[in-house]
């Protein structure tokens, strides 16, 4: 068993209920069969375990983890790296796979983002990767950002071409959008307060040890 009472953040949403899933193989959750109990408040603490457990959204949970509301926490490296939060990326989990992409409309001239014309207008709801990325290909661009429904922007106008999460492409091509660039790759990962990393140590080695076995035993099975 852990030694220390541990705050946890996990992503509500699609990612919920894989990261739980695998939560449950730790001492976290000490293979607690009811686990619907976590999706009813954004904040409960377990009570088989002890442990704190509070439901954000997935873009949030670094925050929650930097400034200490959360010991540990749970999202895609995607949102990790967008956001540069002051914390600890201590373990890839293999959930929820997917990748940051540049798409282009089907008709649009330049195919390939380092001949990308000059301002060109990109809607993203990742600017900062967005801006690094152009920015490393020598491309000038005017960052648009938006919340969601980034396939939108190029149909009235708004953009010229985006930047955008996808798993399988068929939201792109339902879209008139094809893929030209990757920016990275993502896939769920945990992260660790830096002040907790230090006095909850053994805790988080025993934690990625644990979710580590889980997620080998998994591949196993397949």
């Amino acid at each position: 068993m852990l030694n220390n009472k541990l705050k946890v953040a996990l992503p509500k949403g699609r990612l919920f209920k894989n990261v739980v899933e695998k939560c449950h193989h730790t001492d976290l959750l000490a293979g607690e069969e009811n686990l619907s109990k976590l999706s009813r408040k954004l904040v409960q603490v377990f009570p088989q375990t002890g442990h704190l457990f509070l439901l954000a959204k997935p873009v949030d949970v670094p925050a929650y983890v930097e400034h200490g509301a959360a010991d540990i926490g749970f999202t895609g490296k995607d949102i990790i790296a967008e956001k540069e939060r002051e914390l600890y990326e201590v373990l890839d989990l293999g959930l929820g796979s997917c990748r940051l992409v540049v798409a282009v409309p089907e008709d649009y001239p330049h195919q390939k983002p380092g001949e990308m014309p000059d301002n060109i207008r990109v809607a993203t709801s990742y600017p900062n990767l967005t801006e690094k990325y152009f920015q490393s290909l020598g491309v000038k661009a005017e960052i648009i950002e938006l919340g969601g429904s980034v396939e939108l922007a190029p149909q009235v106008g708004l953009s010229d071409i985006i930047v955008d999460i996808t798993s399988t492409g068929t939201t792109l091509r339902e879209n008139g959008l094809i893929e030209v660039g990757e920016v990275l790759t993502s896939s769920v990962r945990m992260v660790v307060n830096r002040i907790s990393y230090k006095t909850n140590s053994e805790d988080i080695s025993r934690l990625v040890t644990q979710l580590t076995a889980a997620s080998q035993e998994a591949r196993c099975s397949k």
